[in-house]
C-alpha cells in the first residue's frame, strides 16, 4: 500500500480532463505571417537552386540533398556570396571557390530554417480550441500553397533574368526576398503564440531504453501488471499541455520500463533511469512506429528529385517556343508543377475534403496515411507517362536524323512533358502535404521541430538516393555497352531510367501499405471512449 502513494498507478481517478484554457483565438492572424515568411525564402531558394542543373549538372542532388538535410543568416550570407561569385569585385580565379563555399552556406541556412518555421506556423492554432485545431490540418494545405506559390514566382522570374539578364542579378534577387522574409517574420512578432519547452524530449526517449535494458529479466504479464505514471504531468516534464498517452500494445517489451520492481518500491524517491512513465514510454514507441513508414516512403523522394533534373534536360533539347515565338527557359518547366500544386491545394482544401468529411466522418477528409499512399501512387505514374514521352522524343529525334545531333532542338513541342509535371505536382499535394502533416502530428509534443526535420530527412536522402541510382545506372549500363544516362540523351536510354523509377515506386508503394496497415496513431487517455 505504501508504495502505490509514493508511484501513482495509471487509472481513471488520476486522468485529470482539465478544461483547455480560453486562449485568444489568433491562429490564422499569426500564421498568415509565417507563410509569407516561406513564400519569400521559397522565392529565394528555387530562384537559386531550379537553375542550377543548367549551371552545374551533376551536383544538383548532391546540394539538394546537404540543404534538406543540414539557421536564417546563414542563408543570407550564402546568397549575399552568390551574387559575388558572379561578379567582378571577385577574381576570376577566386569565383569558383566562392560559389561552392556560399552554395553550401545557403544549404546550412535552409537546415536550421526549414524543420522550424513550419512548425512554428502550426503551434499558432492550439488544439485545446475546436475550432483551431480543425485549422491546423487546413494549415498544412495553406503552407504548402504559399510554399509552392513562392517557388513558383522564383522560378517565373528569376530563371528569366539569369538567362536573358545574367546570373550576378539572377542570384541577387533571391538575396532581397530573403531579407524581406525577415522583415516580415519580424513585423508579425506581436502576434505570435510562442511554445516553451519543458526538458529534454531525447533524455525522456533514452531513459526509456536504459529502464528496459535494467528490466530485462522481468516479463510483461497478459493480465495486466500495474504500470506507473505521474500523478502531475506537468511537474513531470510531459507535454506542455499535460497530455497522457493511451497505453499500447505494439512494442510491448518497452513496457518492462513501466513496471516497478523490489528496487522501485523500497526507495524513497524515483530513479528516472529505472522507472518511466507509460506516457514516456509511449513516446518512445511513437518514435519506433515512425521508421518504417520514413524508410517506405523513400521511393517517393527519389521520383520527387527528377522534377529539377532529368525533367528539365528532356525539356532543354525540345521545342520551347510558345505564344507568338517566346522561348521559355528549360528550367521553367518546374512552373508547371508549381501551378497544377497551387490549384490543386485550392480544390483539395475547399472542395475534395467537405465532399469526404461527409463521406468517411473523418475531419481531415482522409487519414493521413491513406493521403500519402494515394501521393506515392501518383508518383508512380508520372514516372511512366515519362518515360513514354521520352520514347516518343527519341524516336522523333531519329526521325529527323538527330541521333548524334544533341545540341540541335528536336522538332517536338515541349508541351509534351505538360503531363508528367502535372501527375508530379498531384503526387506532391497528398504525399508532400500529408508527410508534413503526419510526421508534425505523430511526433511527441515536445519534438514537433524534429517532425519536420523528419520528413525533410525523408527528401533529404531521396536527393542521395538519386544520385546514387544515377551513378549505379551509368557505371552498369555503360558496362553493357548500351548506357542509359549518357550525355547524348538522343542515343541514351532515359525511358529505361524513368521506368525504373516507376517499379522501384510501385514496389515502395506496396511495402507502404503494408506498413500503414499496422500503424497505430497516437492517442491520449483523452481521446479513449468513456
Amino acid at each position: 500500500m505504501e508504495s502505490s502513494t509514493k508511484y501513482p498507478l495509471l487509472t481513471e481517478s488520476k486522468v485529470h480532463h482539465e478544461q483547455p484554457v480560453q486562449l485568444i483565438k489568433r491562429g490564422w492572424k499569426s500564421a498568415i505571417y509565417v507563410i509569407g515568411v516561406e513564400v519569400a525564402e521559397r522565392f529565394a531558394f528555387y530562384g537559386t537552386s531550379g537553375n542550377l542543373i543548367t549551371y552545374l549538372t551533376d551536383n544538383v542532388n548532391i546540394w539538394s540533398g546537404v540543404a534538406t538535410l543540414l539557421p536564417l543568416l546563414g542563408a543570407i550570407i550564402g546568397l549575399v556570396m552568390l551574387t559575388l561569385s558572379v561578379s567582378t569585385l571577385i577574381p576570376l580565379k577566386f569565383q569558383f571557390w566562392v560559389f561552392f563555399v556560399s552554395l553550401y552556406f545557403v544549404a546550412i541556412g535552409e537546415g536550421g530554417h526549414k524543420p522550424c518555421v513550419q512548425t512554428f506556423g502550426a503551434e499558432q492554432f492550439d488544439e485545446r480550441i475546436s475550432e483551431e485545431k480543425k485549422a491546423k490540418s487546413s494549415f498544412f494545405n495553406w503552407w504548402y500553397f504559399g510554399l509552392c506559390s513562392g517557388s513558383t514566382a522564383g522560378m517565373l522570374v528569376v530563371f528569366y533574368i539569369q538567362e536573358n539578364v545574367g546570373w550576378m542579378i539572377g542570384f541577387g534577387l533571391p538575396a532581397v526576398a530573403m531579407a524581406f522574409a525577415l522583415v516580415v517574420f519580424l513585423l508579425g512578432s506581436e502576434f505570435y503564440r510562442s511554445h516553451v519547452p519543458k526538458g529534454s524530449p531525447l533524455v525522456r526517449i533514452m531513459q526509456v531504453f536504459v529502464a528496459v535494458y535494467g528490466k530485462r529479466h522481468l516479463h510483461v504479464s497478459k493480465d495486466g501488471v500495474p504500470s506507473y505514471e505521474e500523478e502531475n504531468p506537468d511537474a513531470a516534464g510531459l507535454a506542455s499541455n499535460g497530455q497522457i498517452f493511451a497505453h499500447t500494445n505494439q512494442l510491448k517489451c518497452l513496457d518492462k520500463a513501466t513496471i516497478m520492481d523490489k528496487m522501485d518500491t523500497s526507495s524513497d524517491t524515483k530513479n528516472n533511469w529505472r522507472l518511466c512513465s507509460v506516457t514516456q514510454v509511449e513516446e518512445a514507441k511513437l518514435l519506433l512506429r515512425l521508421v518504417p513508414i520514413w524508410l517506405s516512403c523513400l521511393s517517393f523522394s527519389v521520383v520527387f528529385a527528377q522534377g529539377s533534373t532529368f525533367f528539365t534536360k528532356q525539356g532543354s533539347s525540345m521545342d520551347r517556343t510558345i505564344l507568338h515565338g517566346f522561348r521559355i527557359p528549360s528550367a521553367s518547366l518546374q512552373v508547371i508543377t508549381g501551378l497544377v500544386i497551387i490549384s490543386t491545394v485550392v480544390i483539395y482544401d475547399r472542395i475534395l475534403v467537405p465532399i469526404a468529411r461527409n463521406w468517411t466522418g473523418i475531419q481531415s477528409g482522409m487519414t493521413m496515411l491513406q493521403r500519402i499512399w494515394i501521393g506515392i501512387f501518383f508518383a508512380a505514374l508520372s514516372m511512366g507517362v515519362a518515360a513514354l514521352v521520352e520514347a516518343k522524343r527519341v524516336q522523333v529525334a531519329a526521325q529527323y536524323g538527330l541521333t548524334d545531333q544533341p545540341n540541335v532542338t528536336i522538332p517536338m513541342s515541349v508541351c509534351w512533358l505538360l503531363p508528367q509535371y502535372a501527375i508530379l505536382g498531384v503526387a506532391d499535394v497528398f504525399a508532400i502535404v500529408g508527410l508534413q502533416e503526419f510526421f508534425y502530428d505523430q511526433m511527441p509534443d515536445e519534438m514537433k521541430s524534429m517532425g519536420a526535420a523528419v520528413y525533410l530527412s525523408v527528401m533529404g536522402v531521396g536527393s542521395f538516393l538519386s544520385s546514387f541510382i544515377i551513378s549505379i545506372v551509368k557505371f552498369a549500363s555503360l558496362e553493357n555497352g548500351d548506357e542509359w544516362l549518357g550525355n547524348n540523351l538522343n542515343r541514351a536510354h532515359l525511358d529505361y531510367y524513368y521506368w525504373l523509377l516507376a517499379g522501384l515506386c510501385a514496389f515502395g508503394l506496396g511495402v507502404y501499405i503494408a506498413v500503414s496497415r499496422c500503424y497505430v496513431y497516437k492517442k491520449t487517455v483523452a481521446d479513449l471512449p468513456t
